[in-house]
């Protein structure tokens, strides 16, 4: 069972004025929050509760320094690696603050798609380290699998099953196979 952290606190160090970009993070977040419970409340009670409540507040607090106007995001890195960056900033507080957020850092790193492989990494060039960022604990699976639900673009509503799996299939049979392995774990049809 993870301490008791709280994500509002460590959002607001990171993003301390209300602006447009810290609004999006909280509802896009919040969202994923609300459906992860959602499903640990059906298919998986066992589940740490808190850790999945503020591990989705925390998935993407990287996307501060990543560049992706048409999100309000007006940093300089590439997006495909926010997951990456947050991992980052949250061993970087967790150093600072005297607290643990591991958990929490993996979480950021392993929600992208639906986790990534070093081969995929190297195979479509993309600016993060070449290593695997597969969602391994069921935490992180599961937050992988609800933040898929929520776009923070367009009309913020959640997505039906058929289209994220439509878009999922662009990237491939392998990360939509992983996608489908999440659903089945979690009973998401």
């Amino acid at each position: 069972m993870m301490t008791d952290i709280d994500s509002l606190e460590i959002i607001r160090y990171f993003y301390p004025e209300e602006t447009p970009l810290r609004r999006l993070l909280l509802k896009h977040s919040a969202q994923v929050r609300d459906k992860a419970l959602a499903i640990l409340a059906q298919a998986a009670p066992e589940l740490d509760s808190r850790l999945v409540a503020a591990g989705a507040m925390l998935h993407d607090i990287g996307i501060l320094h990543c560049r992706a106007p048409k999100i309000l995001c007006v940093g300089t890195e590439p997006y495909i690696a926010h997951g990456v960056i947050g991992a980052r900033m949250l061993r970087e507080y967790a150093r600072t603050h005297g607290v643990e957020l591991e958990a929490y850092a993996r979480i950021c790193e392993r929600h992208t798609g639906s986790g990534l492989t070093a081969e995929e990494v190297r195979r479509e060039s993309l600016p993060i380290p070449a290593r695997d960022y597969l969602p391994e604990t069921p935490e992180e699976k599961l937050i992988c699998l609800a933040d898929k639900f929520f776009s923070k673009s367009g009309d913020l509503r959640e997505k039906p099953l058929e289209r994220i799996r439509h878009s999922m299939l662009k990237f491939g049979p392998a990360p939509l196979a992983r996608f489908d392995e999440m659903c089945a774990l979690f009973n998401v049809s």
